[in-house]
């Protein structure tokens, strides 16, 4: 009896900057990017290397990548809603954040 063995592989990066050990065409890039996020007033680019074996379409990496960035609205919702809550109650109820002394 033949045993298959589905095989995969998958590396994804996310850059914010060139790495020290970058060439000079990527130091170039990233430079570009910078002045391109100044134009257009505070935006922040990243950079996302994703290689996936066996090959999969781009539209489908295209979905995965939406999702993602979906999911990562709605966990940094969560952490405004709950920076805001903290900020009213410092206001309203300081004592209770203040730290204790001896």
């Amino acid at each position: 009896m033949k045993v298959y063995k589905p095989e995969w592989r998958c590396t994804f990066n996310v850059n914010e900057g060139a790495e020290e050990s970058a060439s000079w065409k990527e130091r170039v890039a990233w430079r570009l990017r910078g002045f391109a996020d100044k134009l257009d007033g505070g935006g922040r680019t990243l950079k996302i290397d994703c290689n996936v074996t066996p090959e999969v379409s781009r539209e489908d990496m295209d979905i995965c990548l939406g999702k993602g960035f979906e999911v990562t609205q709605g966990l940094l919702t969560q952490l405004a809603h709950q920076a805001a809550c903290e900020h009213v109650m410092r206001d309203a109820k300081s004592e209770l954040f203040e730290e204790e002394r001896e």
